[in-house]
C-alpha cells in the first residue's frame, strides 16, 4: 500500500526531475508570443473575410501583460499539439492588448483603440478567446459575427472541444454544454477517460 507521505516524495521527486514547458516568448508589449500568430492591420471585417476566404475561422485573443492566466494558456494549452495543430489547420489568430493603444476597426466600421474595444464587447477578463465562424463574414457589427467566446482560461479539453464546437458548427444544432455532454458519453462509450484537468 502506498502511503500519502511515500506518494508526495515521489511526486516532489519527479517534480524536479521532469521536464518544465519552456516559457512562451513574450513580446515588446509583454504578452506571450506564438509563431503562428497573424499579422493585421488590424481591420476586422477584412481579417474574417480574408480567413473566410480561405474555408478558416478567426480567432481573437485578448490577453494583458503580467496575466499568469494567459502564461498558461501559451505554457499549457499551446504547448500540446492536438490544439496548436488544431488552431492552425481551422483558424486565423489575431492577438490583441486588453490595455492597448493600437487602432482596431470593428465589425461595424467603428475605427478604435483596443482597450476601447475590450469594452466595447464586454471583455473583462484575460485571456479572452473570441471565435467568428467563417459564415459570418460581411456581418454588420460584432454581435452578429461573434459565434463563440470563451471569457478566461479553460483548461486543454474543454479550449479544444471549444474550437471543434465552432469548426463542426455545433454551436448550430446545441448550447455548448450539450456538446460537451454528448462527446464525454462518447468518449465513455469508447471506454475513453479524458484528461480534463
Amino acid at each position: 500500500m502506498i502511503t500519502r507521505r511515500a506518494l508526495l516524495s515521489t511526486l516532489a521527486a519527479t517534480a524536479v526531475t521532469a521536464p518544465r514547458a519552456v516559457a512562451a516568448e513574450l513580446g515588446d508589449d509583454g504578452l506571450h508570443k506564438q509563431p503562428w500568430f497573424m499579422d493585421s492591420f488590424l481591420e476586422l471585417p477584412d481579417d474574417l473575410a480574408h480567413a473566410a476566404e480561405r474555408g478558416r475561422h478567426l480567432m481573437v485573443l485578448f490577453e494583458q501583460k503580467g496575466c499568469p492566466y494567459c502564461r498558461e494558456l501559451h505554457e499549457v494549452n499551446f504547448e500540446r499539439d492536438e490544439i496548436t495543430g488544431y488552431i492552425k489547420q481551422h483558424f486565423d489568430v489575431l492577438q490583441l492588448d486588453i490595455w492597448g493603444a493600437r487602432e482596431v476597426v470593428d465589425f461595424d466600421g467603428a475605427a478604435l483603440e483596443e482597450r476601447a474595444l475590450a469594452q466595447k464587447w464586454g471583455v473583462n477578463y484575460t485571456p479572452t478567446t473570441i471565435l467568428f465562424a467563417a459564415d459570418n463574414a460581411g456581418a454588420a457589427d460584432a454581435q452578429s459575427a461573434e459565434t463563440f467566446r470563451l471569457p478566461g482560461y479553460l483548461k486543454p479539453f474543454h479550449y479544444l472541444s471549444s474550437l471543434e464546437y465552432v469548426e463542426t458548427r455545433e454551436y448550430e444544432k446545441q448550447p455548448f454544454q450539450r456538446y460537451l455532454q454528448d462527446k464525454f458519453a462518447e468518449l465513455e462509450e469508447k471506454g475513453i477517460d479524458p484528461d480534463v484537468w
